[in-house]
């Protein structure tokens, strides 16, 4: 049997791995590269794999860095089924429409305004491959071993970060292989804390925060803080949000923050038609997630929903300070490119992150200082007041990783360090070695190894 790297080795994006058997392919995710020019155009050339040859695809999670390549596996001919949680198929039934859209959209802006270098642009792909791959969507329950194909058996357990997010474990010709996919926070108020496994013959562990360690703070009290200062110098708070996972955790602290009275009353703006379904499907999921039924309505009841376009560009003309919610988290696309246009020039306002930031990305460049960022082919100047909230990170930091870690009973045979830019993955590797005594390697991209 052999593993092969396509994906989410030496970055943090593009998550794909590919498990070649006997008889079987199986691809455990199927992401999109995001950030840096050379990675994203990793999705433009061809698969290192036919994707007509490929058997089926098991899904961590929805985000799109693990499932939003399932189109254009679609469209090149991959026609088994996708098997992932009901809660990540709903997800995903919401996120690759919305990708497919604005990836349409950004094309024909592009042509409409003639700031691409390519004459025509065009999508990566369409609404119709969306579909195509939304209905190769077979959802399954966690914690219910499921039969793939030719013995082969799979596992999905509870792995926090985000709605519907899992580790993976499969049987395969006598091996225990365990995929962590993005393993959520330990204290999360709204997600689970990740499920306990306590044996691999090889294991796949992501690397995200791997070099870094949250701040130990109280989230809701510096949230306060900032939307308070903000407002005092006549400002609005602009939050660059991940549609699926940090969205609703922002409601959910805005909507107890206002109740306990610990902010200004102001209007809250939830500019993402996809953000505004998730938030419906966390509210219909109960079972997987911390929050009541109560506690659910109060947060997506905090914010007023816009969902036309028209009602997003009304946003720029604001008379008085806000919040405004809007898609992408790292600032790479959609509605929140028009409200960063408008308002990071304002020093009384204020841009703030709430996770990682992937090299290569406009979050990235603000959070680090950057004066100006490029957006639709024009330099607009950054006077706002730039914040990173890292404490709501959906991601499990360094120490957390390795609490997790030491539930197996057993080392693995090998670990294999990934889904984190190079630094992050070496000093993970490091404390796995020096603090559990395990054999671990950092893949490269393209890598393939053999499991003996």
């Amino acid at each position: 049997m052999k593993l092969a790297f396509i994906g989410a080795a030496g970055t943090v994006t593009g998550s794909k791995y590919l498990l070649s058997g006997a008889d079987s392919k199986i691809m455990v995710d199927c992401g999109l590269f995001q950030g840096l020019k050379d990675l994203r155009l990793k999705n433009w050339a061809p698969l290192e794999v036919a994707p007509s040859t490929i058997d089926a695809v098991l899904l961590t999670h929805a985000h799109l860095d693990h499932s939003g390549y399932l189109p254009l596996l679609a469209k090149e001919g991959f026609k088994g089924p996708i098997y992932c949680t009901g809660a990540t198929a709903e997800l995903c039934d919401i996120l690759l429409r919305d990708s497919a859209y604005l990836q349409e959209k950004d094309a024909e802006f592009a042509n409409r305004y003639g700031f691409s270098k390519h004459k025509p642009a065009r999508p990566l792909y369409t609404s119709e491959d969306a579909e195509k791959a939304i209905g190769l969507l077979r959802p399954q329950a966690f914690d219910h071993p499921m039969h793939v194909q030719n013995g082969i058996e799979a596992t999905f357990r509870t792995a926090g970060h985000i709605l519907g997010a899992s580790t993976i474990t499969l049987q395969m010709e006598g091996r225990t292989i365990v995929f962590s996919g993005d393993l959520g926070r330990m204290t999360d108020p709204v997600m689970p804390r990740p499920a306990q496994i306590d044996h691999a013959d090889y294991l796949m562990v992501e690397s995200t925060y791997g070099n870094r360690k949250h701040e130990s703070l109280d989230v809701e009290a510096r949230l306060a803080d900032i939307i308070s200062s903000t407002a005092a110098r006549g400002g609005s708070v602009i939050v660059p949000a991940f549609a699926v996972g940090r969205t609703q955790s922002l409601l959910y602290h805005i909507s107890r923050l206002k109740k306990a009275g610990r902010i200004p009353d102001l209007p809250v703006f939830l500019d993402s038609p996809m953000a505004i379904n998730a938030s419906h499907i966390y509210c219909e999921n109960r079972a997987v997630h911390r929050l009541s039924d109560a506690e659910c309505k109060t947060a997506c009841s905090v914010a007023k929903y816009t969902r036309k376009v028209e009602e997003s560009k009304k946003l720029t003309y604001l008379a008085m300070p806000a919040i405004i919610i809007s898609a992408s988290g790292m600032a790479t696309g959609g509605r929140i490119l028009h409200h960063l246009k408008h308002y990071a020039a304002d020093r009384r306002n204020t841009i703030l992150f709430t996770g990682f930031q992937a090299a290569g990305t406009r979050g990235r460049a603000m959070v680090e200082g950057a004066r100006q960022i490029k957006i639709h082919g024009s330099y607009i100047p950054v006077n706002a007041q730039v914040e990173n909230l890292d404490a709501l990170s959906a991601h499990a930091d360094s120490d957390e990783i390795l609490e997790w870690l030491s539930g197996f009973k057993h080392p693995p045979k090998t670990t294999f360090v990934t889904h984190g830019e190079p630094e992050a993955s070496a000093a993970l590797a490091t404390r796995i070695r020096d603090e559990l005594g395990w054999h671990c390697e950092i893949p490269e991209l393209g890598q393939e190894v053999e499991l003996s």
